[in-house]
């Protein structure tokens, strides 16, 4: 772990910082691209009745949703080293230009096999999106200052979730299913044209080697642990041939890129920041808020609406008293962070509010009311509003400038992973607690969902109360970058 009292990571000479306006300004571009990643999902989640009712193919349907989820698992990491070799500009642009257009590709498709093929596509943009903004903040804003933009991330997510279901009902409804893919267009050229004339960083240059071997094990072990996660316990019995297959190919991919990772000049993901104790603890802390994210935005609303007879048309309404405290005290964590250069209290604070809000949800059977749901769920978004923002600044916090991609793209990178295996384990609980039961069962069924629903939180209740152990060895490092000069200055 790391000693007490060290100072951050040295970084090299820069640019003078811009002013907090001029940061917002350029910023608003960026957090567009990241939100077209976060409402894509949703959206197209929502149009898969009708877009199988027109091009057919319901046996190939989880593939439109696999294709796009595992692209962007393998190459968020890849987009984030591209970006500290290169560009970070560039890479950016260039994973908003490859989105666009697997969506402008993906509203034309004429079979469900192409679409699939085009949703891959986006999903290999879609990677770049999320890791870019983070590493864009990252070069643009000292970590000390970076809780002054936390509330504008923390926005684009609360959008995404609430919004993303909203759009995509609409869409469904009124337009035609091409248009779940065609809206990305205009708000995504907005966000490249916008990105392309006010973001300015200084580009890398100096001589790099790509690091094939480390990407590409890399690829192949994501994509067997994504895939073992996805079909496990739902096309396949866990200890099935395939699915023990997929994670022995993961285990074997994995030790490969530890190996290449080792002897790599450029490694895509170098080994030593692991070295540091907090980015370390900010991975596990990534990897457990997307096992709690998934688990609030699958299951709460699917729980709202079978057994509190809640309107699936507003299912993106119904986390709300989720969405909501994550916003809030994103910002009151951020302003408290720049103003003290504290933040270790967080991450505890955070454990605290997720195991109790998880146990909370642990408890619900088919008589809960909406109001002891509402309340439990704004005890878990409280938990995330705590945490969820600080695990990249942590991480960048803890590797020198030259990395901070990598940084990124790891931490992105396990949080998807946490989603992934969270689908998994919940998907095997409450298939489990259903068994076999259908809506015609009546009051049995319902049982059952708030009984699935339990299980999912008590296995969340364990990872959460996990967390909290670890969270009070994170090491109060200070934060790079002080107060805000009062004099303007301006971005290269």
């Amino acid at each position: 772990m790391a000693a007490e009292g060290r100072t951050a990571p040295a970084v090299p000479a820069a640019a003078p910082q811009a002013t907090p306006r001029s940061v917002r300004v350029i910023l608003l571009g960026v957090m567009l691209a990241m939100l077209l990643a976060m409402l894509d999902n949703a959206i197209v989640g929502t149009a898969m009745p009708t877009i199988v009712g027109d091009l057919g193919g319901l046996e190939h349907m989880a593939w439109v949703v696999t294709a796009y989820t595992l692209l962007t698992a393998i190459s968020t990491p890849v987009w984030g080293k591209l970006g500290d070799l290169f560009s970070r500009k560039g890479v950016f642009l260039t994973a908003i230009g490859v989105f666009l257009t697997g969506s402008l590709l993906s509203g034309a498709a004429w079979s469900m096999p192409a679409l699939i093929a085009f949703r891959a596509l986006q999903g290999l943009g879609a990677g770049g999106l999320m890791v870019g903004a983070f590493s864009i903040i990252g070069a643009l804003v000292p970590p000390r200052e970076r809780g002054r933009y936390q509330g504008m991330t923390a926005m684009v997510m609360a959008v995404g979730t609430i919004g993303g279901p909203l759009l995509g009902g609409f869409i469904a409804d009124s337009l035609s299913w091409r248009w779940a893919f065609y809206v990305n267009l205009p708000l995504g050229l907005v966000a490249l044209v916008w990105c392309a004339a006010l973001l300015h960083l200084p580009a890398t240059r100096r001589k790099v080697t790509i690091d094939y071997a480390g990407i590409v094990s890399l690829a192949v072990a994501i994509g067997a642990l994504v895939l073992a996660a996805t079909w496990g316990g739902v096309q396949y019995a866990w200890a099935s041939a395939p699915i023990v297959g997929l994670a022995a190919l993961a285990a074997v991919a994995l030790a490969v890129f530890v190996a290449a990772e080792r002897r790599a000049a450029d490694p895509v993901i170098p080994l030593h920041m692991f070295r540091d104790g907090n980015f370390t603890l900010a991975s596990v802390l990534s990897l457990v808020t997307g096992v709690v994210m998934f688990a609030g935005v699958l299951y709460l609303p699917l729980f709202q609406q079978t057994v509190q007879d809640a309107s699936a048309s507003s299912s993106g309404l119904l986390l709300l008293p989720m969405m909501l405290p994550i916003l809030l005290l994103a910002q009151v964590v951020g302003k408290v962070m720049s103003g003290t250069g504290r933040y270790k209290v967080f991450p505890v604070l955070g454990g605290v509010a997720l195991t109790a809000g998880a146990a909370w949800l642990a408890t619900v059977d088919a008589s809960t009311g909406r109001l002891a749901t509402g309340a439990a769920m704004a005890l878990l978004g409280a938990g995330l509003g705590l945490t969820m923002q600080l695990t990249a600044t942590i991480a960048q916090n803890s590797v020198e400038m030259k990395d901070i991609g990598a940084a990124s793209g790891t931490v992105t990178l396990f949080r998807t992973i946490g989603g992934s295996l969270g689908v998994a384990l919940f998907g095997a609980l409450f298939t489990r607690a259903l068994d076999g039961g259908t809506p015609a069962d009546g009051p049995a069924y319902l049982d059952a969902v708030a009984r699935g629903t339990g299980q999912i939180f008590l296995a969340v209740a364990a990872v959460t109360a996990a967390w909290f152990a670890l969270s009070w060895l994170i090491k109060e490092i200070p934060l790079r970058g002080g107060p805000p000069k009062p004099e303007p200055a301006h971005s290269q």
